[in-house]
């Protein structure tokens, strides 16, 4: 009795992995040929520089001394009305020299306003809230430290809230140590077909970007009318796109406006990255999605598509649970009694189906970015995702144990920093032969290999 049961349960775990993960390889398809057909992507170009409102810029801080002064540079140069512009470092509780290098840029730079942290809650979101407090401008703008905007960055971003329904905006992450290690050639390509590919197709279908806290802007009443900043998560910018949202306030994306970030350079650091972003994604898929499927700001189609961009964790042990369930067919003498291997065929035809929807985000997107170098990676991203998988697995996990129980999980971890930096910008730290970013004549940074 044991046996046939086994057998059934096996054959209803793929029956429902096919079912679940075909959804989301249809979806990844259908968003690769969208993004090939657009021939003008929706942007608000037209309107930089002649919507220019108040804007203050939160740049949260925490040891940050190997590239705080680059951010800062970046900032000064920026072509921005400086009498517009207010700068608001957040040093909280750093042991470096973090805090001298800010104070050094708000001695030269009067608008400039450092907050320095001591007391409160730790982590990036506490931090916002805190500093939201002193923002004066009627636009937010953040970015990570690490992060280096070019010059018209935060007009580009500025701009689309010249539409009152946008509520905020969200730049594209550009990697610019993409040379340091297999792993960060293989990130740059998951950032491009991210960025370039999914959230610039997502916008023109009408879908709500997804709003990211690394390089983007939000309007300050929006962000007010929905309680602020999430204080709790652990993904403040994922909390907040749904929170806009479901109160009917829309996010853009400027694919233009590229920010340059420093990826992890080593496997260590991208899992625990990756398993705070699944820890607080995963989050907010059980706070949002009851109120998603009931909003009436949202059609049906907007809906499946928040449904779908909350779950897409859950990708990962589900087919982990496909694999495993095959294994115990193969293994299972009653199970050959079957017709086994027709859906053994399936499963794996499946797989190779769902896998290369994901590889032509990434194509499409190498493609329009002409990184045809870098493109040649396409087949080692399979370790990528191996190892992806894993870390996903191993979050949800940790994830799920802790709610059960009540714990409080895991905190904030904040990503290893390996570029250094004197304090006076330039990217300072960057290792011999490395590709960094530059800054050209007219103020933009650039951030290719020799030959893409």
């Amino acid at each position: 009795m044991a046996i046939p049961l086994l057998v059934a349960v096996s054959y209803g775990v793929i029956a429902f992995t096919v079912v679940f993960l075909l959804l989301f390889a249809i979806r990844h398809y259908l968003l690769g040929y969208s993004r090939l057909r657009i021939s003008r992507p929706k942007d608000s170009m037209e309107l930089v520089g002649f919507h220019m409102p108040r804007v203050t810029v939160l740049i949260p801080m925490h040891n940050e001394e190997r590239v705080a002064g680059d951010i800062l540079q970046a900032l000064v140069d920026s072509d921005y009305d400086w009498e517009k512009l207010e700068v608001i470092p957040i040093n909280d509780r750093s042991d470096d020299k973090t805090q001298a290098i800010i104070d050094s840029f708000a001695k030269r730079y009067p608008f400039i306003q450092p907050l320095h942290r001591t007391g409160g809650q730790s982590g990036k979101p506490a931090a916002l809230v805190e500093a939201c407090a002193r923002a004066t401008g009627e636009i937010l703008v953040l970015f990570d430290a690490d992060y280096v905007p070019g010059r018209a960055v935060i007009k580009m971003l500025v701009a689309p809230f010249a539409d009152p329904e946008i509520g905020a905006s969200m730049g594209r992450v550009v990697p610019h140590n993409i040379g340091d290690s297999l792993l960060s050639g293989l990130l740059s390509l998951e950032r491009s077909a991210g960025y370039q590919g999914v959230q610039q197709s997502r916008f023109n279908l009408g879908f709500t970007a997804q709003f990211g806290g690394t390089v983007g802007a939000v309007r300050a009443s929006a962000l007010e009318s929905v309680g602020g900043w999430n204080p709790q998560s652990l993904t403040e910018d994922t909390d907040l796109t749904f929170a806009l949202l479901l109160n009917g306030w829309k996010t853009a994306y400027v694919n233009r406006a590229e920010c340059y970030e420093e990826v992890p350079r080593s496997w260590l650091v991208r899992r625990r990255q990756l398993s705070r972003w699944v820890t607080g994604h995963t989050e907010c898929l059980h706070n949002y999605w009851p109120d998603l499927m009931r909003s009436q700001f949202l059609t049906a189609w907007e809906k499946v598509d928040a449904l779908f961009l909350l779950a897409m964790y859950w990708t990962a042990p589900v087919l982990v649970l496909g694999w495993i369930a095959s294994l115990l067919l193969f293994f299972t003498p009653e199970a050959h009694q079957t017709p086994w291997l027709p859906v053994a065929l399936a499963f794996l035809g499946y797989q190779l189906f769902a896998n290369q929807a994901t590889f032509l985000e990434i194509g499409v997107a190498s493609m329009l970015d002409g990184t045809r170098i870098r493109s040649l990676l396409l087949p080692l991203n399979l370790l990528n995702f191996f190892a992806n998988t894993g870390a996903i697995c191993n979050a949800l996990r940790k994830f799920y144990w802790n709610r059960f129980w009540g714990s409080g999980g895991d905190g904030w971890y904040k990503t290893h920093r390996t570029r250094g930096s004197s304090g006076s910008g330039g990217f300072q730290g960057a290792a011999a032969g490395s590709p960094v970013a530059t800054r050209s004549a007219r103020g933009l940074y650039h951030a290719r290999t020799q030959g893409d």
